[in-house]
C-alpha cells in the first residue's frame, strides 16, 4: 500500500522539463532522460546507462546486491569498476557514513554522480534519500521515484527537482 500511494504524492509535486530552470538539469531531463532510447528493461537501469552514456562516464562503483557488471560489459566495455576517481556510485542503498568515506578518501569529484536504486521502496530508504538531499556536498537532487541522482557540482546552487519521466 505505501507504494501507491507515495506514488500519487511523487505525481502531485513532480514537474517535467518546463518546471526545471537549471541549464544542466534541464539538458540532462530533455537530452538524456526524456530520450526513448531503451537499454535495459528495468527503468532505473535504463536511467542509468542512459545517464552514463550522456555524461561519457569513464567510471564506476558499484554497491549492494546487484547484478550490473554483465551489463555494464556489453554496453560500456572500457567502463572501469572501482578505479578512483569514480565518476558514477550506483547502488540500493547509500549510507551517509558511506558517502563521507568516498569524499574523505577523494575518490569522489565535483561532477561525480551517485545514482541510488529504488528511493520510495520503504519509508527507511525515502528517510536515507531526504537525509543525503540535506548534505551540504550536494548540490543537485532529482527525485524520478524509481531512482534518485545526486550530484555534486560546486559551482552550481543547492537544488532538489521532482520528475516526471
Amino acid at each position: 500500500m505505501l507504494k501507491p500511494i507515495n506514488y500519487l504524492k511523487f505525481l502531485l509535486k513532480s514537474t517535467n522539463e518546463h518546471g526545471v530552470h537549471s541549464p544542466f538539469v534541464f539538458n540532462y531531463v530533455t537530452k538524456c532522460l526524456y530520450l526513448k532510447q531503451k537499454w535495459d528493461k528495468v527503468k532505473s537501469i535504463n536511467i542509468l546507462l542512459k545517464s552514463i552514456a550522456y555524461f561519457n562516464h569513464k567510471s564506476i562503483e558499484l554497491y549492494g546486491k546487484h547484478d550490473l557488471k554483465k551489463t555494464l560489459e556489453i554496453h560500456f566495455p572500457n567502463m572501469a569498476i572501482g578505479r578512483k576517481p569514480i565518476d558514477v556510485v550506483y547502488t540500493d542503498e547509500l549510507k551517509i557514513d558511506t558517502l563521507k568515506q568516498l569524499i574523505s578518501e577523494d575518490k569522489l569529484h565535483n561532477n561525480s554522480m551517485i545514482f541510488i536504486h529504488s528511493i520510495h521502496q520503504t519509508p527507511k530508504k525515502q528517510q536515507l534519500w531526504r537525509n543525503l538531499i540535506e548534505l551540504p556536498i550536494i548540490t543537485v537532487s532529482i527525485d524520478m521515484f524509481n531512482c534518485g541522482v545526486l550530484f555534486i557540482r560546486k559551482e552550481q546552487v543547492k537544488e532538489h527537482f521532482i520528475i516526471r519521466i
